[in-house]
């Protein structure tokens, strides 16, 4: 077992050389001298104890062992290279970190961002999402939505859209356009932090919140959307995100009439005053044409 980790600069002086087999190439590829490459590759043999490369006048070959050990190195850089990209970006890409939760990243902005990607293609997209509202990171996140009444302490906001809930169930769980008799038979869907909606729909229905019927309880619209679908209950959904569940193929039908709530979406605002490059006000512009309807 190898007591020191190994230089990862030999390493990657390795790989290009394995590619090249010239010293002089592999030198030029990394802006590096000759006399460089020489001594990367020997200390790699040193560190090793073996021999990486034949070298003979004016031809270098990998031993065996050496065209055994690089493709493990050229993954091995292949996925470093990729996870660096993937967290952070390039030096030279417009990256845009977006943080929503959870059910209105997969059921309102997925289907969208290919809209704006075909608009903007050189603008990279980052989607992180989150169940419960909690303080906002902007040295991390560039957009941030939330969904609520605007009525955060830790940053301010700015309204996108009013909204309403609709009663869902399964497709062909029940026939008629209102089902209100069978949605107070439950069971109810609930789901956490949205507890209210269900005694707001009864309430613009003059009808009192039914007790001692089956309950569920689940963290997100999503959840109580594929528990519905499947028969399980009534849950009550915002209308936006069940036009989406149902976009390409028809997963729950609408039990009732839409409601309006006091939630809306929020475009978070970070106090600082420090300029918004331009990639992120593209992003935000396009997000109120999204949620205005725009095509």
């Amino acid at each position: 077992m190898l007591e020191k980790q190994i230089n990862l600069t030999w390493l990657r002086t390795f790989e290009a050389a394995a590619r090249h087999l010239n010293f002089t190439e592999t030198a030029a590829e990394l802006g590096l001298t000759q006399t460089a490459v020489s001594l990367h590759i020997r200390s790699l043999e040193g560190r090793l104890g073996n021999r990486l490369f034949h070298r003979r006048a004016r031809h270098l070959s990998l031993t065996e062992i050496g065209q055994a050990y690089v493709p493990t190195v050229r993954q091995s850089l292949s996925d470093i290279a990729l996870a660096t990209t993937s967290l952070f970006g390039t030096t030279t890409s417009r990256m845009v970190t977006l943080k929503a939760p959870i059910s209105t990243s997969a059921l309102f902005l997925a289907p969208r961002l290919p809209k704006f990607r075909a608009l903007h293609p050189d603008i990279e997209l980052r989607l992180v999402s989150n169940i419960w509202t909690d303080s906002t990171g902007f040295d991390d996140v560039d957009v941030e939505l939330r969904v609520g009444r605007g009525d955060w302490t830790d940053v301010a906001s700015e309204k996108l859209s009013d909204e309403t809930i609709v009663p869902i169930c399964g497709v062909g769980s029940n026939n008629g356009a209102n089902k209100t008799m069978e949605i107070l038979a439950g069971p109810l869907i609930h789901v956490l932090g949205q507890e209210a909606d269900w005694g707001r729909y009864f309430a613009a229905k003059d009808i009192a919140m039914p007790t001692g019927i089956s309950e569920y309880f689940v963290d997100t619209m999503t959840a109580a959307i594929e528990l519905a679908a499947t028969g399980g209950g009534y849950a009550v959904i915002m209308t936006q995100l069940v036009e989406m569940a149902n976009a390409t193929n028809e997963r729950v039908s609408v039990a009732g009439a839409e409601v309006p709530i006091p939630n809306g979406y929020y475009l978070m605002r970070p106090r600082s005053k420090r300029s918004k490059r331009p990639e992120v006000q593209l992003f935000e512009d396009w997000l109120f044409e999204e949620f205005s309807g725009g095509s």
